[in-house]
């Protein structure tokens, strides 16, 4: 476990961010895998089905993604101000709301697939594909789910190295299944959907076996689960709006996602395969917004709000930076890495990739502020915001779907994305720069209560603190504001 309420913030985020941009790199490759074996082996009507339903596939799996991301930001706040007994009523908290969103999600999306399939104007011929592989990630749900929870807890504690490792696991294992089930068994585009839900259970129950060997803070007990009803409203408010905030860029992602499949098969099949190359290019930047909420969590839970500001302020300037270099070399080379999925005699589609390039690639620099600024204001336990944000980017992404599209095809699609990070973003920077000023505040403040033996004035910052940013400041974090040793009875428990 990392503790990254303490030492260099950039270190500690570059030293956090890697293992995670490695876990998030492998989490794509599960996708990646399926997009290059289905394309190479099947061909690209199959390739296009896999694609066609990759907005729904987010929908769904997103929306439980960011439950549970969520749940880990209040793991992350207690983990940083030492209340162990917190962290493990938390646990218990997720594993009850994730089970529960589990059952709602897998039959409503297996319930409702047909009609949501028939709305997304899936092409005739790609259409039985598509169902096929999309019923089987839904049915498997759960995988998804449980991986996503186990790993977003361990991360909270500062550990994001042992997700990457069972991550590795799980996409070299999905990598050997689908070659199996499509090349020997002959299973077609469901053996691409079979391999990576098994693939993903897979990290998931080795996930389980670590935590229970190696991770006793989280061994939780049947005291801990009767703490859940008085902790649900608490996790909802962190949880819900996460996912919605997916889910509803997902919807605007639905709406582009039927536009192109208007366009035919060549313009899915090189949205399919030019996206999963943007994915990967996006990872580092997405990694670091990752990163930003569990040390942004971590260190409003030991009332470190300098190091905040500072760790903020650092990481921006990494991941611009990083996101005008991406950039320019998915402009120059992002069509040469498509031919990965594209036969050289699809030669439309190749034309249409590259024209995805040069929009998306220019842009990425909004794309590394969006999320620095929206998962820092996640971690700080603002909800409304974020959520704003994703309405926004629906807003955005629907406009290029029913508009742009109509005026200039394929290039009116390939602006969605640009123009969704754009929107979201200026929805979020008032309050980026409010927060800002309310960290600078309470530092501030934090300074006087350190040089101060006045109880009430102790209290009165306390006070503040907690109605400010809903966090509860235990003994531990009164101990650090005074300068003094935390004591093991300031954590309630032994440190673990």
């Amino acid at each position: 476990m990392r503790d990254l309420t303490q030492g260099n913030p950039l270190k500690l985020i570059l030293i956090f961010t890697l293992p995670l941009f490695i876990g998030n790199l492998f989490q794509q490759l599960y996708n990646f895998s399926d997009v290059l074996i289905v394309g190479q082996t099947l061909g690209v009507k199959p390739l296009a089905a896999v694609g066609s339903t990759s907005s729904l596939n987010f929908l769904i799996i997103g929306f439980a993604n960011g439950l549970t991301a969520g749940f880990a930001i209040v793991s992350a706040q207690r983990w940083g101000a030492r209340d162990l007994p917190g962290v493990r009523k938390s646990f218990a908290t997720s594993i009850v709301f994730s089970i529960l969103v589990t059952i709602v999600l897998t039959a409503l999306s297996l319930i409702f697939l047909n009609p949501v399939m028939h709305m997304m104007s899936i092409p005739a011929n790609i259409y039985g594909n598509a169902k096929t592989f999309i019923s089987i990630i839904f049915a498997g749900i759960f995988s998804f789910v449980l991986f996503n929870m186990l790993s977003n807890e361990l991360r909270a504690l500062g550990d994001s190295r042992t997700p990457l490792f069972f991550l590795i696991i799980g996409t070299v294992l999905n990598v050997i299944l689908e070659l199996l089930f499509i090349l020997v068994f002959h299973w077609g585009v469901a053996g691409s959907g079979l391999a990576t839900v098994s693939s993903q259970l897979v990290a998931s129950l080795l996930c389980i076996v670590y935590i229970i060997k190696r991770v006793p803070v989280l061994h939780v007990e049947w005291s801990d689960f009767k703490a859940v009803p008085s902790e649900f409203a608490n996790h909802a408010r962190y949880g819900l709006p996460m996912a919605f905030q997916t889910s509803i860029i997902a919807v605007g992602s639905l709406f582009l996602q039927s536009a192109l499949n208007s366009l035919g098969t060549d313009a899915v099949a090189a949205t399919t395969s030019a996206s999963k190359i943007d994915q990967l290019a996006t990872l580092p930047m997405m990694s670091f917004g990752i990163t930003m909420a569990t040390y942004t969590a971590q260190n409003l839970g030991a009332a470190q709000f300098e190091r905040i500001i500072k760790g903020v302020k650092q990481a921006l300037m990494a991941s611009v930076s990083f996101s005008i270099l991406v950039g320019a070399l998915i402009i120059l080379y992002g069509q040469k890495m498509v031919m990965l999925f594209i036969d050289n005699q699809d030669a439309h589609a190749l034309v249409l990739s590259q024209t995805y390039f040069n929009i998306v690639g220019f842009s990425y620099w909004i794309l590394a502020i969006l999320f620095i600024v929206r998962y820092t204001l996640q971690g700080l336990g603002q909800s409304l915001m974020p959520t704003l944000a994703g309405v926004a980017e629906l807003c955005m992404r629907s406009f290029a779907a029913f508009i742009l599209v109509h005026y200039f095809q394929y290039a009116g699609a390939c602006f969605a994305s640009p123009l969704a990070w754009l929107g979201s973003t200026l929805v979020l920077i008032t309050s980026y720069v409010t927060a800002m000023h309310t960290l600078h505040n309470m530092q501030r403040m934090q300074e006087q209560v350190t040089g101060n033996n006045d109880p009430q004035f102790t209290e009165s910052f306390i006070r503040r603190v907690e109605q400010t940013f809903k966090v509860t400041v235990n003994k531990a974090t009164l101990a650090r504001l005074k300068n003094r040793p935390i004591e093991p009875e300031d954590e309630g428990v032994e440190q673990a």
